[in-house]
């Protein structure tokens, strides 16, 4: 199969990180993924709880099912108070740091208010030291109390853009890099197994899709699709003499798929580690290990359903995640497209078998 065309890569993230997903409310997303997929599909449904599960049968062993997933919905905020002025009280949806918050740009309720983060101007507030989200508010321009309605959700305001041939800049690039990821595996399909993709919701809250989507599709193995943090920035703290500041990373842009060893909400079984690192050699796929054990996944949901599923974690790199302005390469999309093609090829009944 020829890999996806980089104009194609871009093209589909653009659309997918500039749509507005905030946990629980992810159907502008949805139905992007809906037109997306809805020809390589045997079977589509959405289930009660906003997961879009797409079938696509395997030509030579559909009776094992491989299901893959990557979360749909983003970090965000939410009104919880409009005061008499206008201003607008919030919390978060998700992990934010509150540091990144002071002067941002929103996008507020269905009708897509803009609106801004405001603080103590700077002048006013040299004695604080820490940003509380409950110090912040937005601004949206109104006087009054019918300036938003409890609930809306509020989203980062910012638009996708290439920085350069192979380094893209968008919001909610965790988890719309997996969600495109997985649009192009159905596009090179079908495979050997059934495949089962879960594009699912309320991942940044609890995994909450991801423990519903697994208990319909019984999956006999699974892959999660994600973006993950890249470490691979300046330790602010050091103070070199000259030259740059040291890094260590964990994970890096442009160095290939991250494979993670475990993080909070799964250690990856040994078995599983052993094929992907074998598949990538094997395929010249340039790959890097995450041992950083923070975070979670929807992995940490799936690998405990029913009986107990192989579950592997594919991530995209992404600088400054959760944030109106994450990184990521495309070469790293690329290594990831062509990792979980690779291993869907190579994936039967006696792959996670323990003898």
């Amino acid at each position: 199969m020829q890999n996806t065309p980089p104009s194609h890569q871009a093209s589909q993230l653009e659309s997918l990180s500039n749509a507005i997903g905030v946990s629980g409310e992810e159907d502008e997303v949805r139905q992007l993924l809906i037109d997306a997929v809805r020809e390589r599909a045997d079977e589509l449904l959405v289930d009660a709880l906003g997961n879009l599960i797409v079938y696509q049968r395997g030509s030579s062993q559909p009776d094992y099912t491989v299901m893959i997933a990557a979360h749909m919905d983003e970090v965000g905020l939410m009104v919880t108070a409009v005061e008499s002025n206008g201003l607008l009280q919030f919390t978060n949806v998700g992990g934010i740091d509150a540091r990144i918050l002071p002067g941002l740009r929103v996008k507020v309720g269905a009708d897509r208010k803009h609106g801004v983060v405001l603080w103590k101007p700077i002048h006013m507030g040299r004695d604080m030291k820490t940003v509380e989200m409950d110090s912040l508010r937005i601004d949206v321009g109104a006087t009054d109390k019918k300036a938003a309605q409890l609930g809306e959700r509020i989203a980062f305001d910012a638009e996708f853009a290439m920085l350069s041939d192979t380094v893209a800049r968008g919001k909610a690039l965790d988890d719309r890099v997996g969600c495109s990821l997985l649009v192009d595996i159905l596009a090179g399909g079908p495979y050997p197994v059934t495949v089962a993709a879960a594009f699912t919701v309320q991942e940044e809250i609890g995994l909450r899709g991801a423990t519903v989507a697994a208990r319909r599709i019984k999956p006999d193995a699974a892959i999660v699709l994600e973006g993950t943090p890249a470490f691979d920035v300046p330790d602010p703290g050091y103070e070199a003499a000259a030259g740059d500041l040291p890094t260590n990373p964990a994970t890096r842009l442009g160095a290939g798929v991250v494979l993670t060893l475990a993080d909070s909400s799964m250690i990856t079984d040994p078995r599983v580690m052993r094929f992907l690192r074998e598949t990538a050699e094997a395929q010249g796929i340039a790959y890097q290990l995450k041992t950083v054990a923070g975070g979670g996944t929807d992995a940490g949901a799936i690998h405990t359903a029913g009986a107990g599923t192989p579950t592997m974690t594919l991530s995209v790199p992404c600088r400054y995640i959760h944030s109106p302005s994450a990184l990521l390469d495309l070469g790293d999309y690329d290594c990831a497209l062509r990792l979980a093609q690779a291993a869907l090829r190579s994936m039967d009944a006696s792959t996670f078998r323990r003898d």
